[in-house]
């Protein structure tokens, strides 16, 4: 029989997917914090600890010199592990429920980590309603394309072909790109788009993100959604759409995408040569695109 542990290993690597160095960095925390408490009491057992011990775990990494962030992503760790223990009934209340990240200083704006991400798609509730599933698309959108927040305010209905799995974008000065999709991402676009059709019906017109009262989503709307959802995993200043645009970006030149490629999927301007068009098909972006983005597994 398997013990938590192991199941909640299993939890990340086949239901979640996570990659292997998400996993082991995951069950890394868990350990230390595991050996924490047996060093304190053989008897202790994760199951069955309080937030008093957590506590304690905190004031002994800070009282070694460990960084607030450092010490914030081993908390987050235990959140994942508590909040699997809670779905699968093994315990009837987080321990971790109440806590509040330590403060930490301001940084330089960098990308999102891979850990940060995984995270928001996964401890972030989305309601299987109309704002639920929107506010997850406009997060997957912006991770899984690149794309800017005007694009996506912009975006219609017939911008998208499922068939193709492709989204065609309106860029800066009026300039179309056409972006390849992940599964996952062509998946979630039709679940929102026939809760959409339910929700607001047919006189909504061809916009595709709206919001609760059936309109154009603001550009302070998408801004603020962003900001929340990522300031409950991340620590980092700046939690914007634009953060997430640098992080597509960046995780796909992380695993190994051309750098044209990419600044192509970007639309950059300095892209609108015709020796970087001649290089770069359609089929070959897609290819380097479902290779290299760490969801596209998902």
């Amino acid at each position: 029989m398997l013990t938590n542990q192991q199941a909640y290993r299993d939890y990340l690597q086949k239901e979640k997917n996570y990659s292997l160095h998400t996993v082991a960095a995951y069950l890394k925390d868990l350990s230390e914090f595991e050996q924490f408490l047996k060093h304190r009491d053989d008897d202790a057992a994760l199951e069955q600890v309080a937030y008093g011990q957590i506590r304690s775990w905190v004031v002994e990494l800070v009282e070694k010199g460990i960084l607030n962030t450092s010490i914030n992503r081993k908390i987050s760790s235990l959140k994942s592990f508590y909040k699997f223990l809670l779905k699968t009934k093994q315990i009837e209340l987080n321990p971790l429920q109440k806590h509040k990240s330590l403060k930490t200083p301001k940084k330089v704006q960098i990308p999102f980590s891979e850990k940060e991400l995984e995270m928001v798609f996964d401890e972030n509730d989305y309601p299987d309603d109309f704002e639920g599933i929107r506010n997850r698309l406009i997060i997957e959108l912006f991770y899984t394309t690149g794309m800017r927040r005007a694009e996506l305010i912009s975006l219609e209905i017939s911008n998208f072909s499922p068939y193709a799995k492709t989204l065609k974008v309106l860029g800066k000065r009026n300039k179309e790109r056409i972006l390849p999709l992940l599964d996952c991402t062509v998946a979630l676009l039709n679940s929102y788009l026939e809760v959409r059709k339910t929700f607001v019906g047919s006189s909504s017109g061809n916009l595709l993100i709206l919001n609760k009262n059936g309109h154009k989503v603001s550009e302070t709307f998408v801004y603020r959604l962003i900001n929340n959802y990522f300031s409950n995993v991340s620590e980092k200043v700046k939690k914007s759409p634009h953060v997430l645009r640098h992080t597509f970006a960046t995780h796909l030149l992380n695993n190994g995408a051309d750098l044209n490629s990419v600044k192509e999927l970007l639309g950059h301007a300095s892209l609108s040569s015709t020796q970087i068009y001649t290089h770069s098909s359609l089929s070959e972006l897609k290819r380097v695109y479902q290779d290299a983005h760490p969801r596209s597994q998902k």
